[in-house]
């Protein structure tokens, strides 16, 4: 198996979950499409991922998980800040309201007919408390949210201090929705060992 991923937080669930892997991360173009919304994004760019490295790094029949998630609001995405005052920023507009964390899943088997490719997107919506700019202020000085999507980390100090509420898999927000990905697994040897 493949993780077509690099993100210590995912190889950390696969490990968990007791899969046995090699990390190769994909290299693709992650340009949104014009009229493209979050959630077509994600899943176009999870099955990309999949597919790219199934056919460059993949033996015949290594299964391939691939993942991307991104935060929206509004139907903005909001990725990595560019520094702390785009991390400020985005705090305050994600401040007392609800947002969406969606993460696109694609399993795809080397060497196999990409038709078979099998992918979802979950969907989980997470509701911060009201921020004042100080707790904002002192939260970015930490340097956490400088490398996270949407400014905050559901697993460290954000998680515990700025959520309100999580309507969903909380694993989806940290970046694999792990029980529904072991799932689609169990499907896709199924169906493999029925042919």
């Amino acid at each position: 198996m493949i993780l077509a991923s690099q993100s210590p937080r995912r190889i950390e669930l696969m490990r968990e979950a007791g899969y046995d892997f090699r990390v190769i991360p994909a290299d693709i173009d992650e340009t949104p499409r014009d009229g493209e919304g979050p959630i077509e994004l994600v899943g176009r760019l999870a099955r990309a991922k999949a597919l790219a490295v199934a056919n460059q790094h993949g033996e015949a029949g290594e299964l391939v998980v691939a993942a991307d998630t991104i935060v929206a609001h509004d139907d903005e995405v909001l990725g990595k800040p560019r520094d702390a005052a785009d991390a400020r920023r985005m705090l305050r507009e994600l401040s007392g309201r609800t947002h969406q964390v969606a993460t696109g899943v694609c399993l795809a088997i080397a060497g196999e007919d990409a038709a078979r490719a099998v992918s979802f997107v979950d969907v989980t919506d997470v509701t911060f408390y009201p921020l004042a700019d100080a707790k904002i202020d002192a939260y970015v000085a930490s340097g956490e949210p400088l490398d996270k999507a949407g400014a905050y980390g559901i697993q460290g100090v954000g998680g515990r201090m700025l959520v309100k509420k999580i309507d969903g898999d909380f694993y989806t927000v940290v970046g694999l929705p792990i029980a529904r990905v072991a799932r689609a697994i169990e499907e896709l040897e199924r169906t493999r060992t029925a042919h």
